[in-house]
C-alpha cells in the first residue's frame, strides 16, 4: 500500500470514484500515462490537436477533476494537457520527493519533454500554483503565459484556520462538513445547492482515506519571482483562511511589475471559474494585450 493513503482499501475507493468522474469529462480526450523520473504520470489531453498548448496543474488533495468546470471552454482554444500531480490522489504515481528538493520543475519538464511541449501556457491551483511557479521561475522561456488561482509559496499560510478547523472536526460529520465550507470560502455557496453537497461530500472523501501533506511548502524568494518575465495574471480570494491573499497580491506587484493580480471579494480558497478573465489573459485578447 502506498503511504499517501490509509488503506488498501482507501485507494482503491478513490481511485474508483475518479475514474467513474472521469467518464463525465466534458469534451472528448485521450488519457496518456506519461513515464518521469518520479513514476508514471496521468495526463488527459483534450481540444484541438493544432490549437496552442495550455498544462493545467491541479491543487492538493484533488486531481484533473478540478477543472472539469472549466475545461470545456479552455478547449476551444487550446490543446488542453491536464496533469495529475505525483503524491496526489488521482492516476499518477504516489511519489513524494521533498518539495524543496527542486524535483518537481524537473518532473514537469519531464512531462513536457515527453509531451514534445517546448513552449507552453501554463495554469496552476493552490499547490499546483506553487508547481507552476517551481517551473516558470526556472525554465521562463518555456512558459508563454503564466495562470495562477490562490498560489501556494507567495503569501504566507495562515495558522489561525486550524486550530478551529480540529475543534469542528470532533463534533462529528456536521462539524466535519463545516470545516471544509470555511476552507473552500463563501463562493461554495454560489454553486448549485446539489453541486456544492457534492464537492464537500468528495473533500470528506479524500480526507477519510488519504494523508494530506503535512510538509512546509516553501515560499518564493523576491529574486526567484523577479524571473517571471512572461506575462503573468494571479487571481486569490479576498477571504482565503489558508493563504494571506493581500500578501500574494503585495509581493507579485512588487517583484513582477507587470503582472495583473485581482482579489475576489466574498471568496475564499475555491474560486469559481472566472470565464471572460482567464480566457482573456490565456488566448492573449485581454486588458494588457490591448495596453500593447
Amino acid at each position: 500500500m502506498s503511504e499517501i493513503y490509509r488503506s488498501e482499501a482507501g485507494a482503491r475507493l478513490l481511485r474508483e470514484s475518479y475514474l467513474a468522474a472521469l467518464e463525465h469529462w466534458p469534451v472528448d480526450h485521450e488519457r496518456l500515462r506519461v513515464p518521469t523520473p518520479e513514476g508514471e504520470t496521468s495526463v488527459i489531453v483534450c481540444g484541438p490537436a493544432t490549437a496552442p498548448p495550455l498544462v493545467l496543474l491541479h491543487g492538493s488533495g484533488s486531481n484533473s477533476t478540478e477543472w472539469m468546470s472549466r475545461v470545456a471552454d479552455l478547449a476551444r482554444h487550446f490543446r488542453v494537457h491536464s496533469v495529475d500531480l505525483i503524491g496526489e490522489p488521482g492516476l499518477s504515481a504516489p511519489s513524494r520527493p521533498p518539495l524543496a528538493s527542486g524535483r518537481y520543475p524537473e518532473w514537469v519538464a519531464a512531462v513536457l519533454d515527453f509531451l514534445g511541449l517546448e513552449r507552453v501556457r501554463l495554469m496552476g491551483m493552490s499547490l499546483g500554483g506553487w508547481v507552476a511557479l517551481g517551473f516558470a521561475t526556472r525554465w521562463p522561456g518555456r512558459v508563454e503565459r503564466l495562470a495562477l488561482v490562490c498560489p501556494v509559496g507567495v503569501g504566507r499560510q495562515k495558522k489561525g484556520f486550524l486550530p478551529k478547523a480540529i475543534l469542528l472536526n470532533l463534533l462529528g460529520s456536521a462539524g466535519q462538513r463545516r470545516s471544509v465550507a470555511l476552507a473552500l470560502g463563501p463562493a461554495l455557496s454560489t454553486l448549485p445547492p446539489a453541486t456544492a453537497e457534492m464537492v464537500v461530500d468528495q473533500v470528506l472523501l479524500v480526507t477519510r482515506n488519504f494523508r494530506h501533506r503535512t510538509e512546509k511548502v516553501p515560499v518564493f524568494g523576491d529574486d526567484a519571482l523577479r524571473r517571471l518575465t512572461m506575462p503573468v495574471h494571479v487571481i486569490a480570494g479576498q477571504c482565503d483562511v489558508m493563504l494571506d491573499s493581500r500578501e500574494t497580491q503585495r509581493r507579485i506587484e512588487a517583484a513582477v511589475p507587470h503582472a495583473t493580480v485581482r482579489l475576489l471579494p466574498d471568496v475564499g480558497h475555491f474560486v469559481p471559474f472566472q470565464a471572460t478573465e482567464e480566457l482573456e489573459f490565456l488566448t492573449g485578447t485581454g486588458r494588457e494585450a490591448r495596453r500593447a
